[in-house]
C-alpha cells in the first residue's frame, strides 16, 4: 500500500507540512493531507497582488471558456490526487470522498452534477448574479447603461472561503469569483479536503493561472486567518461557530437555512397529491444542505399529513455505501450522531412533541449498520411554535411539522433561506413576496431543494466582490 499526498497551495505553489492530516481509503492508500499554519498563510495573503495580476490579465471571455472546460474535466477527467504523479479517476473520487464524509457513491455523484452544471452554465450564473450585463464589465470596468457610463470595480483583492464537508456541493458557490477575476483562498473541511482540491486540478487544467488558488487545510486559528486576511469571505459552520463572524461586514455567513415548507389554505385539502415533493425537500441529499426543508406549516390536516409524510421518511433505511440506490448517509464522526440522537431524545421530553416516525421506522433512529453509523429519517410533530424542535434542523433528514393558521405563518416564520409556498392565491403571494424574511421564494407545490442557476439561493456574490460608482466626464478607452 502506498501514500497519497494532498499538498497545500501556496498560491498555487504545492507545499508539504511537517504537519499531516491521515486518512485510510478503501483500498488501503493512506491519504495525507498537509495542514497549514496561520503564520504561513499570513505570508502568502501579503501576495496576493500577483494572483489578481494574472487574472486581470486574461480576457473575461476566455475565462469562462476556461470555467465550462474545467467543468468537463472534474466530471469526467483523471485528475492529480496530489503532489505525486497518480491520477484520480471520477471513481477514485467518488469512492474516497464516501469513506470521507459518509455520503453514498450515489450522493457523491449527485453533488458533482450540481457542481458540474454550475460550471458549465457559469455563463448563465454570471448572467443572473449581474442582470444580464455584458462579461466585458469584468475587463473594463465600465458598461453603459440607459446611455449612462457605469463603473463597477471590486471591493477586494480575494476571496476567503471556510468550506464545510457535509455537501460537496457548497463549493459551487466559491467557483464564479474566478471568472470575475477574483482569487480565491480556500480552507476545506477537514473531511472533504478532495472536492475543492479537484477543482482547482480541473481548473488550472483548463487554463487558469495556478497563482489564482490558495488551498489551506488548517486549524480553527488558521480559518480565522484566512477569513480575516482576505478583503471579502464566506464562512460556512453551524449557528455556534458562525456567531462570532456575524458582526463582520465583510464576512458572509452560511449558518443553518432552517427552509420551510408554507401549505397554502388553498392547498390544504390536497396535500397527498403533493407529497413528492415534500420527501424530497427533507431527504434530500440526506438532509444535509441549508436548503433541506426543516419546517412545515399547514392551516389544517396536520396530523393526516403528518401521518403520511412518517410513513414515506421512515421508509428510508440505511445501506451499503455503493448500494446504487443508497440515500442516507453516514456520519463521519460517529460521535456527532450520537449526540444528536440524544439531544433529539432529551428534547422529545418537552411536551407538545412526538417524534412520529419512530412507530413505523424499522429501529432506533442511531442505527449502526454497514461500518457506518446512521441517523433514521425523523418527522416530529409540533403542538406549540416556541417548542424548541419547531424551528430547528440537523444533518440529517429532520423536519418538524405545525398546524399554524395560514394568516399567521408569516408572522412567525422568522429568518428562512428557502420558502416553499403551496398556493395559488394572489393576496398572499403578494405578502410572501414583500416578507422581509424569506431569502429565496419558491410559489408552487415545489421542494425547497429546487434550484435554478441564474438565481443564487443565498447572497449575490456578485454584488458581494464588486461595488458600482457614477462615472461622469470624457471616458479613456480601456
Amino acid at each position: 500500500m502506498s501514500a497519497i499526498h494532498i499538498p497545500i497551495l501556496r498560491l498555487g505553489r504545492p507545499y508539504r507540512s511537517l504537519d499531516l492530516q491521515r486518512h485510510t481509503l478503501a483500498n488501503g492508500d493512506t491519504l495525507e493531507v498537509s495542514v497549514a499554519n496561520s503564520g504561513l498563510i499570513r505570508r502568502d495573503l501579503a501576495g496576493l497582488a500577483a494572483s489578481g495580476e494574472a487574472l486581470r490579465a486574461i480576457p473575461t471571455e476566455t475565462l469562462v471558456g476556461y470555467m465550462e472546460k474545467a467543468a468537463e474535466l472534474y466530471l469526467h477527467g483523471n485528475l492529480p490526487w496530489g503532489d505525486g504523479d497518480r491520477l484520480q479517476s471520477p471513481a477514485d473520487y467518488a469512492s474516497a470522498l464516501s469513506l470521507m464524509t459518509g455520503l453514498p457513491h450515489s450522493l457523491g455523484r449527485n453533488n458533482m452534477g450540481k457542481v458540474h452544471a454550475a460550471m458549465s452554465n457559469i455563463r448563465a450564473v454570471i448572467a443572473g448574479l449581474t442582470r444580464r450585463l455584458p462579461l466585458e464589465l469584468f475587463d473594463s470596468g465600465v458598461v453603459r447603461q440607459d446611455g449612462l457610463d457605469v463603473n463597477f470595480f471590486p471591493q477586494t483583492n480575494s476571496l476567503g472561503v471556510l468550506l464545510p464537508s457535509n455537501s460537496p456541493g457548497v463549493n459551487s458557490l466559491w467557483l464564479p469569483a474566478l471568472a470575475m477575476k477574483i482569487p480565491v483562498v480556500l480552507k476545506p473541511g477537514r473531511e472533504d479536503p478532495l472536492t475543492p482540491f479537484r477543482l482547482i486540478q480541473a481548473m488550472i487544467a483548463a487554463g487558469f493561472p495556478r497563482e489564482a488558488f490558495g488551498f489551506y487545510p488548517t486549524t480553527h486559528d488558521g480559518g480565522d486567518t484566512v477569513l480575516f486576511g482576505t478583503g471579502r469571505a464566506i464562512a460556512f459552520g453551524n449557528d455556534t461557530t458562525l456567531k462570532k463572524y456575524a458582526p463582520y461586514r465583510h464576512i458572509q455567513v452560511h449558518g443553518s437555512g432552517r427552509s420551510k415548507i408554507l401549505i397554502g389554505d388553498d392547498f390544504a385539502d390536497e396535500w397527498q397529491q403533493h407529497l413528492d415533493p415534500m420527501v424530497h425537500a427533507i431527504s434530500a441529499n440526506s438532509g444535509r444542505s441549508c436548503i433541506n426543508c426543516s419546517s412545515i406549516l399547514i392551516g389544517k390536516n396536520r396530523d393526516a399529513l403528518a401521518d403520511a409524510l412518517a410513513r414515506r421518511l421512515a421508509a428510508i433505511e440505511p445501506l451499503p455505501r455503493d448500494h446504487p440506490e443508497a440515500i442516507l448517509s453516514g456520519f463521519a464522526n460517529p460521535k456527532a450522531a450520537k449526540a444528536i440522537d440524544e439531544r433529539l431524545e432529551e428534547l422529545l421530553q418537552t411536551p407538545g412533541a412526538v417524534d412520529l416516525t419512530a412507530k413505523y421506522r424499522n429501529g432506533p433512529r442511531l442505527a449502526e449498520a454497514y461500518g457506518q453509523t446512521f441517523l433514521r429519517p425523523t418527522l416530529v410533530v409540533c403542538d406549540d411554535l416556541d417548542h424548541p424542535l419547531a424551528n430547528t434542523e440537523y444533518g440529517f433528514p429532520f423536519a418538524s411539522i405545525l398546524q399554524v393558521p395560514q394568516a399567521k405563518m408569516l408572522d412567525v416564520i422568522g429568518e428562512t433561506l428557502v420558502v416553499s409556498a403551496f398556493t395559488k392565491d394572489r393576496a398572499w403571494s403578494a405578502d410572501l413576496m414583500t416578507s422581509t424574511n424569506i431569502e429565496r421564494l419558491n410559489l408552487g407545490p415545489y421542494s425547497t431543494m429546487r434550484v435554478q442557476w441564474e438565481q443564487p439561493h443565498e447572497g449575490n456574490l456578485f454584488e458581494f466582490l464588486y461595488r458600482r460608482r457614477a462615472l461622469q466626464g470624457d471616458l479613456v478607452a480601456v
